[in-house]
Protein backbone atom coordinates (compact mmCIF):
# COMPACT_ATOMS: atom_id res chain seq x y z
CA UNK A 1 0.00 0.00 0.00
CA UNK A 2 1.62 3.36 -1.05
CA UNK A 3 1.63 6.00 1.66
CA UNK A 4 -0.49 9.12 1.01
CA UNK A 5 0.73 12.49 0.61
CA UNK A 6 -0.04 15.78 1.09
CA UNK A 7 -1.92 17.31 -2.45
CA UNK A 8 0.06 20.71 -1.87
CA UNK A 9 2.67 22.35 0.49
CA UNK A 10 -0.42 24.68 1.33
CA UNK A 11 -2.34 21.37 2.44
CA UNK A 12 0.39 20.54 4.91
CA UNK A 13 1.30 24.29 6.16
CA UNK A 14 -2.24 24.48 7.38
CA UNK A 15 -2.40 21.15 9.03
CA UNK A 16 0.37 21.81 10.63
CA UNK A 17 -0.63 24.72 11.30
CA UNK A 18 -3.74 23.77 12.53
CA UNK A 19 -2.30 21.12 15.08
CA UNK A 20 -0.41 23.87 16.54
CA UNK A 21 -3.31 26.21 16.93
CA UNK A 22 -6.12 25.39 19.53
CA UNK A 23 -7.04 24.92 22.63
CA UNK A 24 -3.45 25.55 23.47
CA UNK A 25 -3.70 28.92 22.57
CA UNK A 26 -6.96 29.85 23.12
CA UNK A 27 -8.81 28.57 26.14
CA UNK A 28 -5.08 27.11 27.68
CA UNK A 29 -3.21 30.21 26.43
CA UNK A 30 -5.38 32.92 28.24
CA UNK A 31 -4.91 30.89 31.44
CA UNK A 32 -1.81 30.49 32.37
CA UNK A 33 -0.71 33.94 30.88
CA UNK A 34 -3.27 35.13 32.92
CA UNK A 35 -1.66 33.08 36.13
CA UNK A 36 1.98 33.81 35.60
CA UNK A 37 1.92 37.36 35.00
CA UNK A 38 0.83 38.50 31.81
CA UNK A 39 3.16 40.47 29.68
CA UNK A 40 6.35 38.61 31.67
CA UNK A 41 5.05 35.27 30.78
CA UNK A 42 4.69 36.25 27.11
CA UNK A 43 8.37 37.00 26.62
CA UNK A 44 9.53 34.25 27.60
CA UNK A 45 6.93 32.22 26.27
CA UNK A 46 8.42 33.66 22.66
CA UNK A 47 11.90 32.75 23.78
CA UNK A 48 11.15 29.31 24.74
CA UNK A 49 9.03 28.94 21.15
CA UNK A 50 11.84 30.03 19.03
CA UNK A 51 14.92 28.90 21.26
CA UNK A 52 13.46 25.19 22.07
CA UNK A 53 10.44 25.08 20.09
CA UNK A 54 11.55 25.82 16.34
CA UNK A 55 14.61 23.42 16.95
CA UNK A 56 12.85 20.66 18.25
CA UNK A 57 9.79 21.62 15.62
CA UNK A 58 12.31 21.08 12.81
CA UNK A 59 13.61 17.93 14.41
CA UNK A 60 9.87 16.14 14.17
CA UNK A 61 9.52 17.32 10.42
CA UNK A 62 12.88 15.99 9.79
CA UNK A 63 12.55 12.69 11.30
CA UNK A 64 8.81 12.27 9.77
CA UNK A 65 9.97 12.93 6.17
CA UNK A 66 13.03 10.36 6.51
CA UNK A 67 11.15 7.89 8.47
CA UNK A 68 7.87 8.30 5.97
CA UNK A 69 6.01 6.37 8.90
CA UNK A 70 4.13 6.24 12.07
CA UNK A 71 5.83 7.95 15.13
CA UNK A 72 6.98 4.94 16.12
CA UNK A 73 7.90 3.53 12.62
CA UNK A 74 10.18 6.43 11.63
CA UNK A 75 12.36 5.71 14.13
CA UNK A 76 12.34 2.15 13.31
CA UNK A 77 13.54 3.18 10.03
CA UNK A 78 16.30 5.47 10.84
CA UNK A 79 17.54 3.77 13.70
CA UNK A 80 16.82 0.17 13.43
CA UNK A 81 17.41 -1.59 16.91
CA UNK A 82 18.18 1.31 18.91
CA UNK A 83 16.25 2.43 22.10
CA UNK A 84 15.61 6.16 20.49
CA UNK A 85 12.24 4.64 19.38
CA UNK A 86 11.42 5.75 23.15
CA UNK A 87 10.77 9.24 21.56
CA UNK A 88 8.17 8.10 18.95
CA UNK A 89 6.53 5.46 21.48
CA UNK A 90 6.12 8.58 24.49
CA UNK A 91 4.76 10.38 21.58
CA UNK A 92 1.86 7.88 20.19
CA UNK A 93 1.19 7.65 24.29
CA UNK A 94 1.13 11.25 24.80
CA UNK A 95 -1.20 12.33 21.56
CA UNK A 96 -3.67 9.23 22.69
CA UNK A 97 -3.82 10.24 26.50
CA UNK A 98 -4.18 14.20 25.37
CA UNK A 99 -6.76 13.57 22.73
CA UNK A 100 -8.60 11.65 25.59
CA UNK A 101 -9.69 14.68 28.14
CA UNK A 102 -8.92 16.84 24.76
CA UNK A 103 -12.07 16.00 23.45
CA UNK A 104 -14.14 16.16 27.15
CA UNK A 105 -12.94 20.21 27.54
CA UNK A 106 -13.86 20.52 23.26
CA UNK A 107 -17.52 19.04 24.17
CA UNK A 108 -17.49 21.67 26.88
CA UNK A 109 -16.71 24.25 24.26
CA UNK A 110 -19.56 22.89 21.97
CA UNK A 111 -21.91 22.53 24.67
CA UNK A 112 -21.32 25.97 25.62
CA UNK A 113 -22.47 27.01 22.08
CA UNK A 114 -25.57 24.93 21.38
CA UNK A 115 -26.21 27.13 24.70
CA UNK A 116 -25.73 30.47 23.13
CA UNK A 117 -27.41 29.42 20.26
CA UNK A 118 -30.90 28.02 21.48
CA UNK A 119 -30.39 30.92 24.70
CA UNK A 120 -29.99 28.96 26.99
CA UNK A 121 -26.99 30.69 27.83
CA UNK A 122 -28.56 34.10 27.84
CA UNK A 123 -30.83 32.99 30.49
CA UNK A 124 -28.25 32.82 33.34
CA UNK A 125 -28.07 35.21 35.96
CA UNK A 126 -24.98 37.70 36.64
CA UNK A 127 -22.64 35.49 39.32
CA UNK A 128 -24.15 32.80 38.14
CA UNK A 129 -21.95 31.02 35.14
CA UNK A 130 -19.86 29.25 37.90
CA UNK A 131 -22.90 27.20 38.98
CA UNK A 132 -23.94 26.51 35.20
CA UNK A 133 -21.06 24.99 34.41
CA UNK A 134 -20.28 23.33 37.50
CA UNK A 135 -23.55 21.86 37.18
CA UNK A 136 -22.76 20.67 33.46
CA UNK A 137 -19.65 19.41 33.60
CA UNK A 138 -20.30 17.62 36.74
CA UNK A 139 -23.23 16.07 35.20
CA UNK A 140 -23.30 12.23 34.94
CA UNK A 141 -24.51 12.22 30.92
CA UNK A 142 -23.80 15.66 29.48
CA UNK A 143 -20.18 15.80 29.38
CA UNK A 144 -19.84 12.46 27.84
CA UNK A 145 -22.73 13.12 24.97
CA UNK A 146 -21.02 16.24 24.18
CA UNK A 147 -17.43 14.17 23.84
CA UNK A 148 -19.14 11.66 21.65
CA UNK A 149 -20.17 14.20 19.77
CA UNK A 150 -16.95 16.04 19.51
CA UNK A 151 -15.40 12.77 18.52
CA UNK A 152 -17.46 11.79 16.33
CA UNK A 153 -16.99 14.20 14.24
CA UNK A 154 -12.85 14.07 14.40
CA UNK A 155 -13.61 10.38 13.25
CA UNK A 156 -15.60 11.21 10.24
CA UNK A 157 -12.99 13.52 8.73
CA UNK A 158 -9.59 11.41 9.54
CA UNK A 159 -11.88 8.27 8.33
CA UNK A 160 -11.64 10.66 4.75
CA UNK A 161 -8.23 10.24 4.36
CA UNK A 162 -5.17 12.73 4.39
CA UNK A 163 -5.81 14.55 1.34
CA UNK A 164 -10.17 13.96 1.39
CA UNK A 165 -10.10 14.52 5.06
CA UNK A 166 -7.31 16.30 6.86
CA UNK A 167 -6.45 18.67 4.14
CA UNK A 168 -9.84 19.53 3.14
CA UNK A 169 -10.99 20.56 5.97
CA UNK A 170 -8.20 22.52 7.41
CA UNK A 171 -8.09 24.69 4.26
CA UNK A 172 -11.45 25.97 5.32
CA UNK A 173 -10.91 26.01 9.13
CA UNK A 174 -7.69 27.70 9.15
CA UNK A 175 -9.07 30.57 7.16
CA UNK A 176 -12.38 31.10 8.79
CA UNK A 177 -10.40 30.77 12.17
CA UNK A 178 -8.17 33.60 11.22
CA UNK A 179 -11.60 35.80 10.03
CA UNK A 180 -12.92 35.28 13.21
CA UNK A 181 -10.22 36.08 15.59
CA UNK A 182 -9.73 39.01 13.63
CA UNK A 183 -13.55 40.35 13.79
CA UNK A 184 -13.41 39.62 17.77
CA UNK A 185 -9.81 40.92 18.48
CA UNK A 186 -11.23 44.55 16.28
CA UNK A 187 -14.74 44.31 18.70
CA UNK A 188 -12.24 44.13 21.71
CA UNK A 189 -10.04 46.87 20.98
CA UNK A 190 -13.38 48.96 21.02
CA UNK A 191 -14.32 47.97 24.66
CA UNK A 192 -13.59 50.42 27.50
CA UNK A 193 -10.93 48.37 29.04
CA UNK A 194 -8.83 47.58 25.63
CA UNK A 195 -5.64 49.67 27.19
CA UNK A 196 -5.72 47.88 30.52
CA UNK A 197 -5.89 44.49 28.84
CA UNK A 198 -3.14 45.13 26.18
CA UNK A 199 -0.90 46.72 29.49
CA UNK A 200 -1.47 43.30 30.84
CA UNK A 201 -0.68 41.54 28.11
CA UNK A 202 2.35 43.61 26.54
CA UNK A 203 3.74 45.88 29.49
CA UNK A 204 5.76 43.38 31.93
CA UNK A 205 6.59 43.37 35.42
CA UNK A 206 10.01 42.64 35.96
CA UNK A 207 9.70 40.94 39.08
CA UNK A 208 8.14 37.69 37.59
CA UNK A 209 11.18 37.15 35.51
CA UNK A 210 12.35 35.79 39.14
CA UNK A 211 9.85 32.83 39.40
CA UNK A 212 10.92 29.85 37.82
CA UNK A 213 7.48 28.28 37.83
CA UNK A 214 6.94 30.96 34.86
CA UNK A 215 9.68 29.65 32.94
CA UNK A 216 8.34 25.84 33.50
CA UNK A 217 4.74 27.17 32.04
CA UNK A 218 6.05 28.93 29.09
CA UNK A 219 8.06 25.76 28.25
CA UNK A 220 5.24 23.65 28.84
CA UNK A 221 3.02 26.33 26.72
CA UNK A 222 5.53 25.45 24.16
CA UNK A 223 5.46 21.74 23.70
CA UNK A 224 1.73 21.38 23.84
CA UNK A 225 0.88 24.53 21.52
CA UNK A 226 3.00 23.10 18.42
CA UNK A 227 1.88 19.60 19.31
CA UNK A 228 5.66 18.74 20.27
CA UNK A 229 6.42 15.22 21.75
CA UNK A 230 3.09 14.07 20.64
CA UNK A 231 4.16 12.60 17.60
CA UNK A 232 1.60 14.74 15.42
CA UNK A 233 4.33 16.56 13.48
CA UNK A 234 6.42 13.58 13.13
CA UNK A 235 3.54 12.03 11.66
CA UNK A 236 2.47 14.98 9.40
CA UNK A 237 5.77 15.32 7.88
CA UNK A 238 5.71 12.04 6.93
CA UNK A 239 3.24 12.49 4.24
CA UNK A 240 5.55 15.25 2.99
CA UNK A 241 7.74 15.05 -0.57
CA UNK A 242 11.02 15.83 -0.73
CA UNK A 243 10.58 18.88 -2.17
CA UNK A 244 9.20 20.79 0.95
CA UNK A 245 11.80 23.27 2.53
CA UNK A 246 11.21 22.26 6.41
CA UNK A 247 13.26 25.03 7.61
CA UNK A 248 10.55 27.50 6.06
CA UNK A 249 7.95 25.17 6.59
CA UNK A 250 9.01 25.26 10.40
CA UNK A 251 9.48 28.82 10.37
CA UNK A 252 6.02 29.61 9.30
CA UNK A 253 4.31 27.11 11.90
CA UNK A 254 5.80 28.49 14.54
CA UNK A 255 5.11 32.03 13.32
CA UNK A 256 1.79 31.39 12.65
CA UNK A 257 1.00 30.00 15.92
CA UNK A 258 2.71 32.35 18.14
CA UNK A 259 0.82 35.17 16.28
CA UNK A 260 -2.57 32.89 16.46
CA UNK A 261 -1.99 33.08 20.48
CA UNK A 262 -1.33 37.01 20.81
CA UNK A 263 -4.31 37.82 18.78
CA UNK A 264 -6.58 35.25 21.10
CA UNK A 265 -5.22 37.01 23.94
CA UNK A 266 -5.84 40.47 22.63
CA UNK A 267 -9.97 38.76 22.31
CA UNK A 268 -9.84 37.85 25.52
CA UNK A 269 -7.87 40.61 27.88
CA UNK A 270 -9.49 43.67 27.10
CA UNK A 271 -12.99 41.63 27.17
CA UNK A 272 -11.67 40.75 30.99
CA UNK A 273 -10.50 44.31 32.20
CA UNK A 274 -13.55 45.83 31.02
CA UNK A 275 -15.37 44.78 34.16
CA UNK A 276 -13.54 45.24 37.47
CA UNK A 277 -14.75 42.21 38.94
CA UNK A 278 -13.42 39.81 36.65
CA UNK A 279 -10.32 38.86 37.02
CA UNK A 280 -7.38 37.18 34.50
CA UNK A 281 -6.00 34.94 36.65
CA UNK A 282 -8.85 33.21 37.31
CA UNK A 283 -7.34 30.00 35.83
CA UNK A 284 -9.35 26.92 33.38
CA UNK A 285 -12.27 28.52 34.00
CA UNK A 286 -11.40 31.50 32.37
CA UNK A 287 -13.36 30.98 29.04
CA UNK A 288 -16.16 28.49 30.68
CA UNK A 289 -17.18 30.78 33.96
CA UNK A 290 -15.09 34.35 33.44
CA UNK A 291 -15.57 35.04 29.56
CA UNK A 292 -18.98 34.42 29.87
CA UNK A 293 -19.84 36.68 32.91
CA UNK A 294 -18.23 39.55 30.56
CA UNK A 295 -20.31 38.24 27.45
CA UNK A 296 -23.36 38.77 29.34
CA UNK A 297 -22.51 42.19 30.92
CA UNK A 298 -22.52 43.55 27.32
CA UNK A 299 -25.83 43.34 26.61
CA UNK A 300 -27.26 42.47 22.95
CA UNK A 301 -23.65 42.52 21.60
CA UNK A 302 -22.27 40.38 24.27
CA UNK A 303 -24.84 37.00 22.62
CA UNK A 304 -23.04 37.70 19.15
CA UNK A 305 -19.65 38.05 20.56
CA UNK A 306 -20.45 34.60 22.79
CA UNK A 307 -21.26 32.65 19.75
CA UNK A 308 -18.38 33.89 17.75
CA UNK A 309 -15.51 32.97 20.39
CA UNK A 310 -17.27 29.59 21.04
CA UNK A 311 -17.53 28.50 17.79
CA UNK A 312 -13.87 30.05 16.47
CA UNK A 313 -12.93 28.07 19.93
CA UNK A 314 -14.69 24.71 18.86
CA UNK A 315 -12.81 24.97 15.34
CA UNK A 316 -9.32 25.41 16.59
CA UNK A 317 -10.03 22.58 19.15
CA UNK A 318 -11.23 20.23 16.09
CA UNK A 319 -7.93 20.90 14.02
CA UNK A 320 -6.01 19.83 17.16
CA UNK A 321 -7.98 16.83 17.58
CA UNK A 322 -7.47 16.00 14.07
CA UNK A 323 -4.11 15.50 14.25
CA UNK A 324 -3.88 13.46 17.85
CA UNK A 325 -5.70 10.70 16.30
CA UNK A 326 -4.50 10.75 12.68
CA UNK A 327 -0.85 9.56 15.12
CA UNK A 328 -2.70 6.38 16.44
CA UNK A 329 -4.18 5.71 13.18
CA UNK A 330 -0.94 6.12 11.29
CA UNK A 331 0.68 3.61 14.22
CA UNK A 332 -2.32 1.41 13.83
CA UNK A 333 -2.57 1.18 10.18
CA UNK A 334 1.13 -0.21 9.67
CA UNK A 335 1.23 -1.93 13.05
CA UNK A 336 -1.91 -4.00 12.67
CA UNK A 337 -1.84 -3.70 8.33
CA UNK A 338 -5.68 -2.53 8.61
CA UNK A 339 -7.26 0.21 6.16
CA UNK A 340 -7.58 3.68 7.24
CA UNK A 341 -11.61 2.75 8.09
CA UNK A 342 -10.79 0.19 10.14
CA UNK A 343 -7.72 2.10 12.37
CA UNK A 344 -9.54 5.09 12.27
CA UNK A 345 -12.84 3.52 13.94
CA UNK A 346 -11.06 1.13 16.31
CA UNK A 347 -8.17 4.09 17.23
CA UNK A 348 -11.20 6.55 17.44
CA UNK A 349 -13.59 4.70 19.58
CA UNK A 350 -10.65 3.53 22.27
CA UNK A 351 -9.37 7.34 23.01
CA UNK A 352 -13.35 8.22 22.98
CA UNK A 353 -13.98 5.24 25.96
CA UNK A 354 -10.46 6.10 27.54
CA UNK A 355 -12.02 9.78 27.63
CA UNK A 356 -15.43 9.08 29.78
CA UNK A 357 -13.40 8.94 33.59
CA UNK A 358 -12.16 12.11 32.43
CA UNK A 359 -15.38 13.52 31.19
CA UNK A 360 -16.93 12.14 34.97
CA UNK A 361 -14.47 13.11 36.84
CA UNK A 362 -15.74 17.10 37.24
CA UNK A 363 -18.14 16.04 40.20
CA UNK A 364 -19.58 12.78 38.80
CA UNK A 365 -18.84 9.04 39.87
CA UNK A 366 -15.24 9.36 38.41
CA UNK A 367 -14.93 12.44 40.98
CA UNK A 368 -11.92 10.53 42.61
CA UNK A 369 -8.44 11.78 43.55
CA UNK A 370 -4.79 10.57 41.78
CA UNK A 371 -2.15 12.38 43.53
CA UNK A 372 -4.55 15.04 44.39
CA UNK A 373 -5.97 15.60 41.23
CA UNK A 374 -8.81 14.33 39.73
CA UNK A 375 -8.34 12.08 36.24
CA UNK A 376 -8.88 14.50 33.96
CA UNK A 377 -5.87 17.31 35.65
CA UNK A 378 -3.77 13.86 36.29
CA UNK A 379 -3.57 13.04 32.84
CA UNK A 380 -3.05 16.57 31.86
CA UNK A 381 -0.23 16.72 34.16
CA UNK A 382 1.14 13.50 33.62
CA UNK A 383 1.51 14.57 29.65
CA UNK A 384 2.32 18.22 30.03
CA UNK A 385 4.78 18.34 32.79
CA UNK A 386 6.35 14.65 31.59
CA UNK A 387 5.15 13.06 28.36
CA UNK A 388 5.81 15.81 26.60
CA UNK A 389 9.41 17.31 27.48
CA UNK A 390 10.76 13.98 28.64
CA UNK A 391 9.77 12.70 24.14
CA UNK A 392 11.01 16.30 22.97
CA UNK A 393 13.88 15.76 24.73
CA UNK A 394 14.49 12.37 23.43
CA UNK A 395 14.06 13.72 19.60
CA UNK A 396 16.46 16.34 20.28
CA UNK A 397 19.68 14.13 21.45
CA UNK A 398 18.37 11.86 18.84
CA UNK A 399 18.81 14.20 15.91
CA UNK A 400 21.44 16.03 17.37
CA UNK A 401 23.65 13.09 18.74
CA UNK A 402 22.11 9.59 17.74
CA UNK A 403 21.45 10.60 13.89
CA UNK A 404 24.37 11.19 11.04
CA UNK A 405 24.75 14.93 11.33
CA UNK A 406 25.51 14.77 7.82
CA UNK A 407 21.97 13.04 7.21
CA UNK A 408 19.98 15.37 9.69
CA UNK A 409 21.25 18.35 7.66
CA UNK A 410 20.72 16.87 4.40
CA UNK A 411 17.30 15.76 5.10
CA UNK A 412 16.42 19.52 6.56
CA UNK A 413 18.53 21.08 3.60
CA UNK A 414 20.95 22.59 5.57
CA UNK A 415 23.93 21.48 4.83
CA UNK A 416 27.01 23.89 4.72
CA UNK A 417 24.99 26.46 6.28
CA UNK A 418 25.64 28.67 9.07
CA UNK A 419 21.48 28.02 9.82
CA UNK A 420 22.68 24.32 9.73
CA UNK A 421 25.29 24.90 12.31
CA UNK A 422 23.23 26.84 14.94
CA UNK A 423 20.18 24.07 14.42
CA UNK A 424 22.90 21.36 15.45
CA UNK A 425 24.44 22.59 18.31
CA UNK A 426 20.75 23.92 19.89
CA UNK A 427 19.78 20.61 19.21
CA UNK A 428 22.41 19.37 20.50
CA UNK A 429 22.52 21.12 23.85
CA UNK A 430 20.26 24.11 24.05
CA UNK A 431 17.03 22.26 23.74
CA UNK A 432 17.60 19.21 25.60
CA UNK A 433 19.38 21.22 28.55
CA UNK A 434 16.56 23.65 28.75
CA UNK A 435 13.99 20.52 28.40
CA UNK A 436 16.09 18.71 31.58
CA UNK A 437 15.83 22.23 33.96
CA UNK A 438 11.78 21.71 33.40
CA UNK A 439 11.53 18.08 34.10
CA UNK A 440 13.50 19.12 37.16
CA UNK A 441 11.03 21.48 38.19
CA UNK A 442 8.57 19.60 37.81
CA UNK A 443 9.85 16.75 39.30
CA UNK A 444 10.74 18.43 42.30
Amino acid sequence: MSREQWATRLGFILAAVGSAVGLGNIWRFSYVTGENGGAAFLIIYILCIFLVGLPVLLAEFSVGRRGQSDAIGSFNKIAPGKPWVLGGILGVLSSFFILSFYGVIAGWIIYFLYSYLTGTAQGVGAGEFENFFSNFAGGSYGPVFWQFLFMAIVIVIVFFGVKKGIEFSNKIFMPLLAILLIILAGFSLTLDGASDGLAFLFSPEWSAFGNPDVYAAAVGQAFFTLSLGMGAMITYSSYLSKETKLPHAAGTVVTLDTIFAIVAGIVIFPAVFTFANIAPTDGAGLVFVTLPEVFGLMGGAGSFFAILFFFLVAIAALSSAISLLEVSVSFVMRKMKWSRKKATLIAGIAVTLLGIPSALSQGGPFDFLIFGETFLDFVDLLTDQYFLPLGGMIIALFVGWGWNKVDALKETGLTNTMIGTIWIWFIRIIAPLGILWILLLNIL
